[in-house]
Parts: C-alpha cells; sequence; structure tokens
C-alpha cells in the first residue's frame, strides 16, 4: 500500500505543478500552492513537523476561503496523528467554518469524541460518556447529511444505538 500511496502523492506532485504552469494564477497563488503541495508530500511521508511549516506557510498565503478549508483540515489531521486530539478539533471547527461540506473533518470529529466516550466508560465516567457519545452522534449525522453514501459504519452504530434506547 505504501508504494501505491508514494505513487500517487508522486503522480498528484507531477499532475499540479503542471497544472501550475498553464493556468494563470498570481504569484502569491503560486506560492500558496507550492506550499499546501510541499506539505502534502511532507504528511504523506510521516514528516508532521515539515508539513506543519508547510501547511502554516500556505495558510499566510493563500486567500480561498474553500483552499483555507483544506489546509485547517491537513493541520487538523496532523494533530490528531501526534494525539493532540482537542487541537485538531480546533482545526477542524475552523475548517467547517469555511467549508461546511466538509465531510471527513465532520467524521474525524465524530470519531475522536466516540475515542472519549469509549474511554470515559473505561474510567465509569456514564454522564460524561454519554454527553460524548451524543456529541459523535450529532457530528456523524451531519457527515451523512453532507455525504449520505459514506461512512456507513457510524450509519449503522447510530441506527444500534438509537434502536436500544
Amino acid at each position: 500500500m505504501t508504494s501505491t500511496n508514494n505513487f500517487i502523492d508522486q503522480t498528484f506532485s507531477i499532475i499540479a505543478s503542471g497544472i501550475l504552469q498553464i493556468i494563470p494564477a498570481s504569484n502569491l497563488d503560486r506560492k500558496a500552492f507550492t506550499s499546501y503541495r510541499d506539505g502534502l508530500n511532507a504528511q504523506s511521508a510521516g514528516q508532521y513537523a515539515t508539513a506543519l511549516t508547510h501547511y502554516i506557510r500556505s495558510l499566510r498565503l493563500e486567500t480561498d476561503v474553500y483552499d483555507r478549508s483544506y489546509i485547517l483540515y491537513n493541520i487538523g489531521l496532523i494533530y490528531a496523528n501526534n494525539g493532540a486530539y482537542n487541537r485538531a478539533i480546533e482545526y477542524y471547527i475552523e475548517a467547517l467554518a469555511r467549508n461546511p461540506y466538509l465531510a471527513q473533518a465532520l467524521n474525524n470529529i465524530a470519531v475522536i469524541y466516540h475515542a472519549r466516550a469509549q474511554q470515559a466508560i473505561e474510567q465509569n465516567e456514564w454522564a460524561i460518556s454519554v454527553g460524548l457519545f451524543i456529541r459523535a452522534i450529532s457530528y456523524w449525522k451531519e457527515a451523512l447529511r453532507v455525504a449520505p453514501n459514506n461512512y456507513i459504519e457510524a450509519q449503522n452504530w447510530i441506527t444500534s444505538v438509537t434502536k436500544n434506547k
């Protein structure tokens, strides 16, 4: 799978560089896109600190709200991969503020809340777990509204939980 991912990443970089040469874009737009692309490459190589540096640079340069949402989303991914879940949620929410149809951000927030609810159960903190499960359900329902054919496992889990009420 890794060689496939590297092939896809390399292909994306080549195509993106070619497109960047063809389409009319300002120098600022080119720099923002180049930083974003470099961040994606570093992230796929597991170089999260480098990726974060590129994403922050791209975020400072990028003016398009929609493009900024994906930069913020990827920053959230890096924080989640490093176990900084509160920071990840903050960046996912910032991404959603710019692009409320970013289903993967909604899903990732739900996953974090679900995992926290499971931890609360393990610590016999039942009231806390219920609140966290409710948050997870809320975010998954929104993700399913935005992308109805995605997140089937979440949809099945919600159905099973709400049946048992």
